[in-house]
C-alpha cells in the first residue's frame, strides 16, 4: 500500500512530456543551478566585463602611435610642401598648411625638365632589373636547393659572403669593366650589373627548400627535365617570394642614385633620382618646391607597387623565415 502511494505521488509530480527530472537538479526542494551558469561563471563574466588594459599594453600602443606619427610626418610635409611657393618654404617659423597652394612645382617637372624622359629611363631600368632578378635568382636558388652537385655548399657560402660585401667595394672595378666594354651612358650599363643579387638568391633558395622533394622526384621519374621542373612546378609555387623579391628589387633599382650618376654621363640617360638631385639644386640655392614635388613623383610608383603587392610581400617574408 505504501509503495503504491509513493508511485502515485511520483506520477503527479512527473512532467507532462513523460521525462524524469534529474535527481537533485529539478526538484522543488533543492536549489536549481542552470548548466554553465553557476556562481563561478558569474564571477568570470563580471571579471571579464570589468577587465581593463594593462599598463604595458597602454605603453606599447603609445609607443606605436608615436612611431607612426614620426614615420608619417616627413611624407605629409613632403606632400604639403610640394604645393608651396619658394618664399613660403623659406619662411621662419615654417607653416604647416599651404597658404596659397600652387601646381607650379609639378608643372616645372612636366613642362621644363622633361620628366617623361627621366621617368622612362627609370622604368626601363627597374623593369628589366626586376625581371632579371626574378629569373636568375630563382634559377640559382633552385640549383642550390634541389640539385646535388660538387661544391654546392661552398657556392652557397660564397653567395652569403658576397651578401656581406658593401657595394662600394666593387664600385670602381665595376665601372672600369663597363668603361672598357664601351657601355657608358647606355641601358646595359645601368641594368647588367644588377641582374642578380645575393639577397634574391638567398630568399629564393630558402623558400624552394620547403618544396617537398617527393614532388621533384616524381616529376623526374615521369621524365621531366630540370628546366621543365623549374618552369612548370617550382615557379608556380613561388608566388609569394617572387612578389617579395620584385618589391625589394624594384625599390632598390628605382631609388639607385650613385651608380646612374656615374655611368649616365649623358642627360638623356638620367634616371629620376639623378635628375631630382641635379635640377633641384642651383648654383647658389636649392629650389625646395621643385625638390619636394620631384620627391612626390619619385615615391608614388613605389607606394602603388607596395600597396598592390603588400599581401604577397608579408606572406613571402613570413614563409621564407619559416623555411
Amino acid at each position: 500500500m505504501a509503495a503504491s502511494q509513493i508511485r502515485d505521488t511520483r506520477d503527479e509530480h512527473r512532467p507532462e512530456d513523460g521525462r524524469d527530472e534529474p535527481s537533485g537538479l529539478g526538484s522543488s526542494d533543492g536549489p536549481t543551478v542552470p548548466d554553465g551558469r553557476g556562481p563561478h561563471a558569474a564571477r568570470n563574466i563580471r571579471r571579464h566585463g570589468s577587465h581593463r588594459p594593462s599598463t604595458g599594453r597602454i605603453l606599447t600602443y603609445a609607443l606605436l602611435i608615436v612611431a607612426l606619427v614620426a614615420t608619417f610626418m616627413p611624407f605629409a610635409w613632403m606632400v604639403l610642401g610640394s604645393v608651396k611657393t619658394q618664399s613660403e618654404l623659406l619662411r621662419r617659423p615654417p607653416t604647416w598648411w599651404p597658404e596659397s597652394p600652387t601646381p607650379d612645382n609639378f608643372a616645372a617637372w612636366f613642362v621644363d625638365l622633361q620628366i617623361d624622359r627621366f621617368f622612362l629611363n627609370s622604368t626601363v631600368v627597374a623593369v628589366f632589373t626586376v625581371l632579371g632578378n626574378l629569373l636568375f635568382c630563382s634559377m640559382v636558388g633552385y640549383a642550390l636547393a634541389k640539385i646535388e652537385f660538387v661544391g654546392k655548399r661552398a657556392l652557397f657560402v660564397l653567395v652569403m659572403v658576397t651578401l656581406m660585401v658593401p657595394g662600394v667595394v666593387t664600385f670602381v672595378p665595376l665601372f672600369v669593366v663597363v668603361s672598357k666594354l664601351g657601355m657608358v651612358s647606355t641601358y646595359p650599363a645601368l641594368i647588367l650589373p644588377f641582374l642578380a643579387s645575393p639577397l634574391g638568391v638567398f630568399l629564393m633558395r630558402q623558400f624552394i627548400m620547403g618544396i617537398p622533394d617527393t614532388l621533384i622526384e616524381a616529376a623526374r621519374i615521369d621524365g621531366a627535365g630540370e628546366i621543365r621542373i623549374f618552369a612548370g612546378i617550382v615557379m608556380p609555387l613561388c608566388g609569394a617570394p617572387l612578389a617579395t623579391l620584385a618589391i625589394l628589387t624594384f625599390l632598390s633599382s628605382w631609388n639607385n642614385f650613385l651608380w646612374p650618376l656615374v655611368v649616365a654621363q649623358n642627360e638623356d640617360m638620367y634616371t629620376l633620382p639623378v635628375a631630382l638631385s641635379l635640377y633641384s639644386t642651383g648654383q647658389n640655392a636649392t629650389n625646395y618646391g621643385i625638390l619636394l614635388a620631384g620627391s612626390v613623383l619619385v615615391i608614388t610608383p613605389v607606394l602603388v607597387l607596395f600597396v598592390a603587392l603588400q599581401r604577397y610581400f608579408v606572406q613571402g617574408i613570413a614563409m621564407t623565415g619559416i623555411k
